[in-house]
Order: structure tokens, then C-alpha cells, then sequence
């Protein structure tokens, strides 16, 4: 949807369209844009005072909101549903009095736009060490949130310890993670062992990447994240392997063809596609935009 955001908005008014941080960590989507006019920033003080600015898919804290109005900007706000129900969520809680405990990375763009929503009642905690830090009057309501694009793994073991350390602590109705990241983390348990070696497309700064990795490195296998197959190396591949490839939530199907293409052109690999979930989930696009994607009349 962020995508297809910035893509429509690009044809709709024109570039240069600014983008409050990367629309989405992949770097060959970023460059892509680029070449279309995109202009990526990361302080609102690099755009124009009445331009056109997307917020990523991310999402932005409310901070951010206001210097976009007081700069008089056209704000689109392409953030994840999934990352604005955490949003909600940590507002909710902390209008009703509860402490909340936030599972995460520090420094990741959505963490800091979470973190703005509350600033006096979220801290973040990234394992479970930070949980044994965590010091609380007797009695504080607690509520516990997580990042979209985490290892559920990881997530499970520091949720294990913050209901062991505070077993009154609650947490939403439905998990944060996104079912896009849990999908493909699924896939990769279940492959990996048919593998010897995995490639996982997707950029360093991608969290839900990153994981996929470590899925795969933590199974034994050889396991290279990257941005597409000029990254990989003919020399890493022996023939009569098996190559797992996967993908991080925000790499382009394009850059998946070219993989796969990449080693059958170099080793005349036969290539078998296995489902393990079918992704049927639909966002719109922000309502400032829905009117520019119809099809023309007449």
C-alpha cells in the first residue's frame, strides 16, 4: 500500500514528492524512486514550506504531525494499518492510567513513531536483560506492545519473561506482529531443513529481513540476506544444491524473479514454488489519494 502510495502519488501531482524516511527498507525500492523524484528525508526542515510529503510506511509520531502542519505541507499518511493499530493501542493504554512496556529495536523508524504516541508512560525493552531491569511502583498497571516486524520467537521469549517478572501484565486482544513477517517466518521453519542454503531478499536496515537470517543461520544453514542476485556470488553455489529463496515483507516480486532467474541461468536450476500461507490481506490507500486511482472515463 505504501508503495503504491508513493508510485500514484508521484503520477498524481508530480515530483518532487518528499518522504518522511525510507517508504519502506529496501533499498531497491528507495533507489527506484529516486530515479522517479522522490525525494527521501529525515527532518521536515529539507522540505519546502506547501510541498507534497508521504509518511513512510513506518509511521510518524504526533510531533511529526504538527511540524508538517506548521510547514503548511500536503501530508499523505501512508503507514502501515498494522503499525497504526499499534499507535492506537498504546494511546488507549495510556489514557487509562497503564505503564506500557514496549517489545522492540531501538532506533527502528516504527519504534520511534510508537514511542512519540506516550512518551511519559512507554519504555522499550529489546530482550529479555532489559525485562530484568525494569523497576515499577507496587501495583502500576502494566500493558506490554511489540514492533510489527519482529521475530515471533523473540517476542514470545521476552513476553514469557515479562509474565513471569509481572503476571497481571495485559497486551491486546489480537498480536501486533505482522501477519505478512509471521508468514514468512513460518515458511523459513519449515523449508529450511530442505535447504542447504537460503537467500533471503531484502535490504541491512529491513528488521523482518534481518530475521528471516537468523532463522535460517540459527537451523544451520549458510544464509545470505540481500538486495537482489548482484549481491550474490557464483563461487557461494555448488550444483545439485537446494536454495531456499524468501523474502522480506517490502522486496519487490520483480526482485524475487531476477534471483530465481540468476540461478538458473548459472546453474540450470530447477525451481519449485511452495505455499505455506496465502496472503489475501487488503489495505486502501490513504483517502487523499483514492480519488487519483480510478480509471480515467470515457
Amino acid at each position: 500500500m505504501a508503495i503504491d502510495s508513493l508510485d500514484l502519488a508521484l503520477k498524481a501531482f508530480g515530483p518532487p514528492i518528499y518522504v518522511y524516511h525510507e517508504i519502506v527498507h529496501n533499498q531497491y525500492v528507495v533507489r527506484t524512486f529516486r530515479d522517479k523524484g522522490a525525494v527521501f528525508v529525515d527532518t521536515l526542515d529539507e522540505v519546502p514550506p506547501g510541498s507534497t510529503l508521504l509518511f513512510s510506511a513506518h509511521g510518524v509520531s504526533p510531533q511529526i504531525r504538527e511540524v508538517a502542519r506548521q510547514r503548511q505541507l500536503n501530508a499523505i499518511d501512508a503507514t502501515c494499518p498494522l503499525v497504526t493499530k499499534v499507535h492506537l493501542e498504546a494511546i488507549r493504554y495510556a489514557k487509562a492510567g497503564y505503564r506500557i512496556i514496549l517489545i522492540g529495536h531501538e532506533g527502528h523508524d516504527e519504534v520511534i513513531g510508537t514511542l512519540g504516541e506516550a512518551p511519559e508512560a512507554i519504555v522499550l525493552v529489546e530482550d529479555e536483560v532489559d525485562v530484568e531491569r525494569l523497576e515499577f511502583p507496587p501495583d502500576t498497571p502494566l500493558a506490554y506492545l511489540t514492533q510489527t516486524t519482529l521475530s515471533v520467537d523473540d517476542a514470545n521469549r521476552i513476553i514469557k519473561a515479562l509474565r513471569q517478572r509481572f503476571p497481571a501484565i495485559v497486551c491486546p486482544p489480537k498480536e501486533d506482529i505482522c501477519y505478512a513477517t509471521q508468514n514468512r517466518q513460518e515458511a523459513v521453519r519449515q523449508l529450511t531443513d530442505q535447504a542447504d542454503v537460503v537467500i533471503v531478499l531484502g535490504s541491512q536496515n529491513s528488521s523482518n529481513s534481518q530475521r528471516l537470517r537468523e532463522l535460517a543461520a540459527e537451523k544451520g544453514r549458510r544464509a545470505y540476506l540481500v538486495d537482489g542476485p548482484q549481491d550474490l556470488r557464483v563461487d557461494d553455489f555448488r550444483r545439485g544444491s537446494t536454495v531456499l529463496i524468501t523474502a522480506g515483507a517490502s522486496a519487490p516480486e520483480s526482485v524475487v524473479r531476477e534471483t530465481v532467474d540468476w540461478l538458473v541461468e548459472n546453474f540450470d536450476a530447477t525451481v519449485t514454488t511452495s505455499t505455506i500461507r496465502e496472503e489475501k490481506v487488503f489495505f486502501p490507500l490513504p483517502k487523499a489519494l483514492r480519488a487519483h486511482s480510478q480509471p480515467a472515463s470515457g
